[in-house]
């Protein structure tokens, strides 16, 4: 295992911060704000045609034939900003169509979407449960297939074109390109953790031809793992941007005399903070590097999700409690990096949802 980023990985993680900085200004950042949906369109247009967008989508819909590796790089960029952009859905649902679709699927609806001519999001949570084990279902329906069921949190579920969903059918599960404008599509939006909007997707006998289907055996299980190692990469863009704003803060915000920093119980925080960080780090890039390797990993993904949540939640609440009042200020910025790493801390499952998992897992290797 080696966890040093490649040259590639760092160069396309410095172009995202450099796209990010110059685009993303506070002005821009707060008319994004202001709307129901935080989407700025411009900022994902500049990574559209900087080509990060496609850079790591295989070179079957005109990709630049990177990976997740690369992705990772990419989210703890986006992480770092708590940059308002479909980077995460959109990409996991082309990668999934790409590696795993028909060659039909890959030039109908990959290539497009690697363009960026359509917006593709994926649909993994449900109201409960485990997302490789969905509620959601599908039966045979002439040369089609019928799916019934919902899905909850939709990262960017009123503004995509088509949604890529997991549904069990007979003898195990599938994945379903979901035209979102589809008869028996209800699409309601929903208010996240952080105040964006999310949509909740009823399905009700929605019809959907055999060649927008993904039937294969691992597929959902290929997309949930994809997607875990992914929403840590994000987390761990965002704890490490909050960890530095609140090291900065304890600098500078002097209390007797002195910087707050220089007191034990701050610096010992701040200290219990890095070591947090860095698990999530360590543990997100043995997740991803498995992954991507084509490696039996659900326990390393597990973990690296228990820390992402875990973690997240210390680091969170130190860096509010660290900065005080400020830390909640809505005029500021650390608020943004609060709220995003507690709607990541329960995505998928919080810390005590991953140790079942991890459990379950334990248990049934010893069976």
């Amino acid at each position: 295992m080696d966890f040093s980023l490649s040259t590639t990985q760092q160069e396309l993680a410095a172009l995202v911060r450099q796209i990010v900085t110059t685009q993303l200004t506070a002005e821009r950042r707060k008319a994004v704000e202001a709307a129901p949906l935080r989407f700025d369109r411009a900022l994902w247009q500049a990574l559209l045609d900087a080509d990060v967008v496609s850079a790591a989508l295989p070179a079957s819909i005109g990709g630049g034939d990177l990976d997740l590796l690369e992705q990772a790089s990419v989210l703890v960029e986006l992480g770092r900003a708590v940059a308002p952009v479909p980077y995460l859905p959109h990409v996991l649902a082309t990668a999934a169509i790409a590696h795993l679709g028909t060659d039909a699927q890959r030039a109908e609806v990959g290539a497009p979407a690697a363009r960026g001519e359509t917006l593709l999001t994926v649909a993994l949570t449900e109201e409960f449960g485990d997302p490789a084990e969905p509620a959601t279902t599908a039966e045979r329906s002439g040369d089609g297939w019928v799916v019934t069921g919902a899905k909850s949190v939709v990262p960017f579920g009123t503004a995509a074109d088509a949604v890529v969903l997991g549904a069990t059918v007979p003898g195990g599960t599938a994945l379903f390109l979901v035209d979102t404008r589809a008869t028996g599509v209800t699409v309601t939006a929903e208010r996240a953790t952080d105040g964006d909007e999310v949509a909740t997707l009823a399905l009700d006998r929605v019809a959907v031809a055999a060649d927008r289907v993904i039937e294969h055996a691992d597929a959902l299980h290929w997309l949930v793992a994809r997607a875990t190692v992914a929403a840590c990469a994000y987390q761990l863009g965002v704890l490490e941007r909050a960890l530095e704003l609140t090291v900065e803060y304890a600098r500078t915000r002097e209390q007797f005399g002195r910087p707050i920093g220089s007191f034990q119980a701050v610096g010992q925080r701040l200290a219990d903070a890095y070591i947090d960080v860095e698990a999530v780090r360590l543990t997100m890039w043995e997740a991803a590097w498995r992954v991507a390797s084509g490696l039996p990993c659900p326990t390393e993904v597990e973990t690296a999700k228990f820390w992402a949540a875990d973690a997240g939640h210390r680091v969170a609440h130190t860096a509010v409690h660290v900065h005080g009042g400020t830390g909640i200020d809505l005029d500021g910025d650390l608020h943004r990096y609060f709220t995003a790493a507690k709607r990541t801390e329960f995505l998928f499952g919080d810390a005590t949802a991953q140790l079942l998992r991890l459990g379950a897992q334990l248990a049934a290797s010893h069976a």
